[in-house]
């Protein structure tokens, strides 16, 4: 017994982190958000690649305003077009535009906000000024101004998303950097003649990358939110093409009578960005090691 007792341990293994994906599944609201982000994603999928039961902009006026059916799950308008082929295509519209204007907004403004960060002085001051002019204005008023004073078209909302949302991103970037460039491996990284630009993409935007990703899965929701409100207002997508804030629109006047007109575009709405955010939500707690990963 005194033998075994006076034998060496061996140290204890490192713990090991969950993969992504698993502890994003044992998350709750990781796991409702990514249900429900993935049926919206193949939904707007199947809408940009044409897979759909019907033609979103074929009328048929003998079929016009009738109710959800097997045949139409989500009824039709009035001019006799399939509602859920159209909701469809809204997402797929949705999704690209706000896909395309994160991911310019993300990337320009992570760059700027580590540029500020680590390198200060002028160069900090500069993009401070840009970046609270930016905040000055209200998103939604700020990206109406861009979309009324350019052409209307996918492109025109894209930019002008992509600008509301530039300063959110240079921010989120910008406040990790400041304490990550004081670090013991970034000062050794300098020390022994590393260049400062490879070791901001070495070892400072590395350890941004859970921040970013789960900035980038928030402002999603916010980027389909502004593209809606943009198209209620008349200057997003423009027509034939299917677009869910003009559909809303165009269903607050038969919505007593037709109900489903309204509900559809409406609910998929809510669908994707409650799933978008609480797959953020999810995502956060997973990457976050002071959370526990798990919810």
């Amino acid at each position: 017994m005194s033998a075994l007792m006076e034998q060496p341990v061996a140290p204890a293994a490192p713990a090991r982190r969950e993969p992504v994906l698993r502890a994003l599944v044992r998350n709750r609201s990781g796991l409702i958000g990514t249900v429900l982000t993935l049926i919206v994603v193949a939904t707007a999928v199947a809408g940009l690649a044409g897979a759909l039961p019907y033609d979103p902009s074929a009328q048929d006026v003998a079929a016009a305003l009738r109710s959800p059916s097997g045949a139409h799950w989500f009824g039709t308008d009035q001019f006799g077009r399939d509602v859920f082929s159209r909701v469809a295509s809204g997402l797929g519209s949705s999704l690209l535009v706000a896909g395309v204007s994160v991911a310019v907004s993300g990337t320009l403004g992570v760059v700027l906000g580590i540029l500020a960060g680590y390198y200060g002085g002028v160069m900090d001051r500069v993009i401070g000024v840009l970046t609270n002019v930016l905040f000055a204005f209200p998103s939604l008023l700020l990206a109406l101004a861009l979309a009324a004073t350019l052409d209307r078209s996918r492109q025109t909302v894209s930019v002008a998303i992509a600008v509301v949302y530039l300063p959110i991103f240079v921010r989120v970037a910008r406040g990790p950097v400041l304490t990550l460039r004081s670090a013991d491996y970034v000062t050794a990284a300098t020390a022994i003649g590393q260049r400062r630009l490879a070791t901001l993409f070495t070892h400072v935007l590395p350890n941004m990358r859970s921040i970013i990703v789960v900035q980038v899965t928030l402002t999603l929701s916010w980027a389909v939110l502004t593209e809606a409100s943009l198209s209620f207002l008349g200057f997003g997508t423009p027509p034939p093409a299917a677009s869910l804030g003009v559909m809303v629109y165009d269903a607050r006047t038969l919505s007593s009578i037709a109900p489903w007109l309204l509900a559809g575009p409406g609910i998929a709405l809510i669908v994707f960005v409650i799933g978008l955010n609480m797959f953020g939500a999810g995502l956060r707690d997973v990457l976050d090691p002071r959370s526990g990963g798990r919810r």
